[in-house]
């Protein structure tokens, strides 16, 4: 029986660069192989209601959409690529509106865990990607995959990614570590200890927090390049399946914390009522 390849992107253009990237992925990864497609912006991925609903009982969000169909196929896939493309210098939307549903992801756990992904983030203007490369790869880290690579093309024209010959080896490296994990790609230059990610925030008295784990610690030169000390945080999201397992737990007694406060909770809020005016929706009422 043939595997899977689910490719997201983040992109509303059909075939525009993020699609023939990652369906020149695809083609690489040789027989056997299937192709299933998600495009985020056509799909009804309604905003998260902040609920809780998915993490207790049966695990599943109330709301009838396309979130669920998606997650079951990335559950369903043997390996996945996420494209987005950059938008005011981070990935389109789509992506986070789907990334705020991800609770959901507590009930996948079993399915998802370490599942093999790639990431590509497509920008117009060589340098202008912004925050889009830590953006797909979160997408990854946090569908709780095994990010065995990640990469920026430039391209504004469609079509105009698969023409660099640097593009095309990117292609290939990425479907190679998709095949092999002794192939996974790895970042140049200083990259955090913890989760190898190479977007940082400098933050006063010498330390410094990765924007990809959120783990912090201290920096320093070394040997004339710059090295990075850091250590895991209170809640590492996707570092180990046990801590996932374990911050699910800390979200579910959130509600019982809830009701020991409400009393002092409600009496914080209670001046704000009625205050502003809110823009009303234009669409018609039935």
């Amino acid at each position: 029986m043939g595997k899977t390849l689910l490719g997201i992107t983040a992109s509303p253009r059909k075939l525009g660069n993020c699609e023939l990237f990652i369906k020149d992925i695809f083609k690489r990864l040789g027989d056997g192989w299937e192709l299933r497609m998600a495009r985020l912006p056509e799909l009804d991925i309604k905003p998260c209601k902040a609920c809780y609903q998915c993490l207790f009982d049966q695990m599943k969000c109330p709301q009838a959409d396309d979130f669920l169909p998606v997650l079951g196929a990335l559950a369903d896939a043997d390996a996945y690529v996420v494209a987005a493309p950059v938008y005011l210098l981070s990935a389109n939307s789509s992506l986070k509106m789907f990334m705020d549903r991800g609770l959901q992801f507590y009930a996948f756990v079993d399915r998802l865990w370490g599942k093999p992904g790639v990431a590509v983030a497509v920008a117009g203007i060589d340098g202008m990607e912004g925050s889009g490369k830590r953006d797909v790869e979160s997408f990854v880290k946090l569908t709780l995959g095994d990010l065995r690579g990640a990469a920026v093309v430039y391209g504004a024209l469609p079509g105009e990614s698969l023409l660099p010959a640097a593009n095309a080896e990117i292609a290939q490296k990425l479907a190679h570590a998709l095949l092999d994990p002794e192939m996974r790609l790895k970042a140049e230059g200083p990259v955090c200890p913890i989760c190898g990610g190479d977007t940082f925030r400098f933050l006063p008295d010498g330390r410094v927090r990765c924007m990809l784990c959120s783990g912090s610690g201290a920096w320093q030169v070394e040997n004339q390049a710059l090295a990075f000390h850091i250590e895991p945080g209170e809640h590492p999201f996707f570092l180990s399946k046990a801590e996932v397992n374990r911050h699910a737990e800390w979200l579910r007694g959130m509600k019982e914390r809830f009701l020991e406060r409400r009393q002092e909770l409600k009496a914080v809020v209670k001046p704000y009522l009625g205050m502003g005016t809110f823009i009303e929706t234009q669409k018609e009422k039935p």
